[in-house]
């Protein structure tokens, strides 16, 4: 067979899926990730990419259609860079996630662990309570709002994005219409928070736009139910959202909502879960798994506002929360106490200084909790981790780094004895997971 070639258009029968949730298949002696293929189906596929042992490419037309296969109810998937299921069912896509995990440890922990169905989601649209909308100019100078295609800086406009909710998407209609009325063209970003107890909007621009008393208004006719409606000015060029300082134009300085049956308050930018109802689902996970009565000592680390160490302190523990953000842990401090969570505590120190600490103050806890970022977890801190305690649960947004991780603590004395994985991000090639590792 001659080398494969860029433009090179192949017949190829799929089976299984990449990490990112592309069709899998065979070519030259190389493995093909074909964009947009469901498992099991034959397509003509274009290459777009080769390399020494892969090849990249696209689905040019199906030629004989999985059963999974189903017409994108989105307008501009497969342009904006957000969704990668799209084109197939909820079942399949549930599937192919619990096939990302598998092959997560079979590669990178030599395990393979038993793992039952992905819990799914209670919602496959309308689940996020976060949405970062990016702003641009048409050529005619409109303003659009939307996101990002894959790997470029290319607003893909979208004015109704069917995985946000519906007041994020009207509070971005809401900046549209200001923008257009005033000629406005400082706005870079739009942050929307919303939940059953308000909605938080903050504008993010380059610099104070001239009518800010006329988009407070915008986005109160738009969402009648905003509750906080804040300025952040970020003159920089970075891509961070929210980079900057923040005023408030109206209403409070913060963004409520309850989870596991607590009151949280939020500054924008604190970390908290997008998917509320399936994160109280996994949160829940978490606190069976770490088995706490009264009288237990627990450490939460990269512990955010305290949504976790909450919900672990329910159990009548002595818990201790760890995060390196000191807005957050500002937040963490105040939801405690609003909720009368005397025994849970909080320190600002990065992971492994945190773990330190704890180990050097010879409160052994029975149970060391992590949720760190999708890095996973430095092998210093590991190492912290599994001397000071025999029981760790792991909640990880990233199959690879806690497969990864799960063997460092095998080398350590650990057995995995456990693994839940929740759709958090239905319609995404993301999947979450809650590990349970005992000594």
């Amino acid at each position: 067979m001659a080398e494969l070639q860029k433009n090179d258009i192949l017949t190829l029968t799929t089976g299984g899926y990449s990490s990112e949730g592309q069709g899998v298949a065979r070519a030259d002696g190389r493995v093909v990730f074909i964009k947009g293929a469901v498992s099991g189906e034959t397509v003509s596929a274009r290459i777009l990419k080769t390399g020494k042992n892969a090849a990249f490419a696209k689905v040019e037309a199906v030629l004989e259609a999985s059963a999974e296969r189903i017409v994108p109810l989105c307008p501009v998937y497969g342009k904006c860079g957000g969704c990668d299921f799209g084109h197939m069912s909820y079942a399949e896509e549930l599937r192919a996630k619990r096939t990302r995990v598998a092959d997560a440890f079979r590669k990178f922990a030599g395990a393979e662990p038993e793992l039952a169905a992905v819990n799914p989601s209670p919602l496959t649209e309308k689940y996020r309570n976060k949405a970062v909308f990016e702003v641009g100019k048409t050529a005619s100078g409109e303003c659009v709002t939307g996101f990002y295609r894959k790997n470029s800086h290319d607003i893909v406009p979208c004015e109704r994005c069917l995985l946000q909710s519906g007041a994020a998407n009207s509070a971005a209609e809401a900046l549209r219409a200001w923008s257009d009325k005033h000629g406005d063209a400082s706005a870079r970003r739009l942050f929307v928070r919303s939940g059953e107890r308000g909605v938080q909007v903050v504008l993010e621009a380059r610099n104070k736009p001239r009518n800010t008393a006329e988009f407070t208004a915008a986005v109160r006719e738009y969402v009648p139910g905003a509750t906080s409606v804040m300025l952040c000015v970020s003159r920089g060029e970075s891509n961070v959202a929210l980079a900057g300082g923040f005023s408030v134009l109206y209403g409070a300085d913060y963004f409520e909502d309850t989870l596991c049956g607590s009151v949280f308050r939020l500054s924008p930018t604190a970390f908290y879960q997008v998917n509320r109802l399936q994160a109280e689902r996994l949160y829940d996970c978490a606190v069976a798994f770490a088995d706490l009565r009264p009288g237990d000592t627990a450490l939460d680390m990269y512990c955010g506002a305290g949504t976790i160490t909450l919900a672990l302190a329910k159990s009548g523990a002595s818990v201790y929360g760890a995060e390196i953000v000191p807005e957050a842990v500002l937040n963490a401090r105040e939801n405690a106490e609003r909720n009368g969570a005397a025994n849970a505590a909080f320190v600002c120190a990065d992971a492994e200084d945190a773990a330190a600490r704890f180990a050097g103050e010879r409160i052994p806890p029975k149970t060391v909790v992590v949720d760190p970022p999708r890095k996973g977890l430095a092998p210093g801190t590991v190492a912290e981790i599994a001397a000071m305690t025999g029981r760790v649960v792991y909640v990880s947004c990233d199959p690879a780094t806690l497969a990864r991780d799960v063997k460092l603590f095998a080398e350590r004395g650990f057995s995995l004895r456990n693994v839940k994985m929740f759709d958090m991000f239905p319609r995404t090639a993301h999947i979450e997971c809650a590990a349970l590792l005992e000594r």
